[in-house]
């Protein structure tokens, strides 16, 4: 009898494990179908999360001056921010077709006359030969070099080809971003609501408290990270302007993107200095580079003072976030590598005083007992 129980159980449990697994396989199935579906909007909504919240304070504003609308002020500033972001992509795009347009022209005219390399070219250690010959046949015989380099010309153009077009799936990327943007911050507190009770539900009471200070962290990196890198390209875009330094336009961007990707400002602006130096006056030249100069170092002295406002997480680690995540996870890891670090760095000190707070609540009890010990 015993014998055929314990066999009625192992086939019972044999079962069981069957249909567990079973079970299991078909939900894991089921999450793999619906990540699937709803990866290609992962990015745009995690971009629109971020704006939405970074933008809150103004939209707030903008809701008291339009006398409580609150869909109208995120419409206009979804309206506005689609406008910013386009504006400098059509003057960029303009800018280089205009360039490509005139040197057709000119290669199509016939016009071209590329100097002759001189001895010195051929003297530098190296590559001095080859670039004096591949120099040499460029000024005598365009035609023939063309034809020489075509492959690598084709190359170099699909490549342009793919930087172009990845630029253009990421600024409709940014502008589907933005349009999710005004979606939540027009249904903020909702949202919010939502956010915070799966929140708790998942991670416990203290996810409130995260939440709060995920949405600082992400308006003290914009500040500290967007923020920076802005003003100091204006700084150094102002300078190429005000100096007549050719695809200054171009030049400024790029200053922009290198703040954003946390890379020195200096990288782009040493060349132009050279280039200054040789087309324009000493005296001219000195103001443009103490003027570009301080302006590419701005960085060092503005992070301290922007990132980390309104967070109780020390700079360094929002700043060690922003940079780690950025290298894992492209730009939008700016964002969530500092918000991941300043989650664990709360997690890490309420662990290191959880330990007082315990002593501090048993304190009270413990002082009658010792002036009983005494007596």
């Amino acid at each position: 009898m015993d014998h055929l129980t314990q066999k009625e159980q192992s086939k019972l449990f044999v079962n069981n494990m069957t249909e567990s697994a079973i079970k299991i396989g078909l939900l894991l199935v089921l999450l793999f179908w619906t990540y699937d579906i709803v990866r290609p909007f992962v990015i745009p909504v995690l971009w629109g999360a971020i704006i939405a919240v970074a933008l809150m304070p103004v939209t707030q504003k903008l809701e008291r001056m339009l006398k409580g609308r609150r869909g109208l002020a995120a419409t206009v500033l979804t309206i506005v921010g689609i406008i910013l972001l386009i504006t400098p992509v059509v003057v960029v795009s303009g800018s280089i077709f205009e360039g490509v347009t005139r040197t057709l022209e000119v290669l199509q005219s016939g016009e071209v006359k590329i100097p002759g390399p001189t001895q010195k070219v051929a003297d530098i250690p190296l590559i001095g030969d080859k670039l004096f010959e591949i120099w040499s046949l460029v000024s005598t015989n365009l035609e023939k070099a063309i034809l020489h380099f075509l492959p690598e010309i084709r190359h170099a153009a699909s490549a342009m080809a793919g930087v172009i077009g990845s630029s253009l799936a990421t600024l409709v990327m940014f502008i589907v971003s933005l349009a999710i943007a005004g979606g939540f911050m027009a249904h903020a507190e909702a949202c919010a609501k939502a956010v915070q009770t799966v929140a708790v539900r998942a991670v416990g009471p203290n996810a409130q408290a995260w939440s709060t200070l995920t949405a600082a962290t992400i308006r003290s990196v914009l500040l500290g990270v967007v923020g920076v890198a802005f003003i100091q390209s204006m700084l150094v875009g102002s300078a190429m302007f005000v100096f007549g330094v050719p695809a200054a336009g171009i030049i400024t961007f790029a200053v922009l993107i290198l703040g954003i990707a946390q890379l020195p400002a200096l990288i782009v602006v040493l060349p132009v200095i050279a280039y200054v130096f040789s087309t324009q006056e000493a005296t001219s030249a000195t103001i443009f580079t103490i003027w570009v100069v301080l302006a590419g170092i701005s960085d060092n002295f503005l992070k301290p003072m922007l990132m980390g406002r309104g967070v109780d997480v020390p700079m360094p680690v929002i700043l060690i976030g922003a940079i780690g995540g950025m290298l894992t996870a492209g730009i939008i890891g700016l964002f969530l590598g500092a918000v991941i670090l300043a989650i664990w760095y709360e997690i890490f000190i309420n662990w290191l005083q959880s330990d007082r707070r315990e002593q501090a609540a048993l304190a009270p009890d413990d002082a009658p007992l010792s002036s009983q010990t005494l007596d």
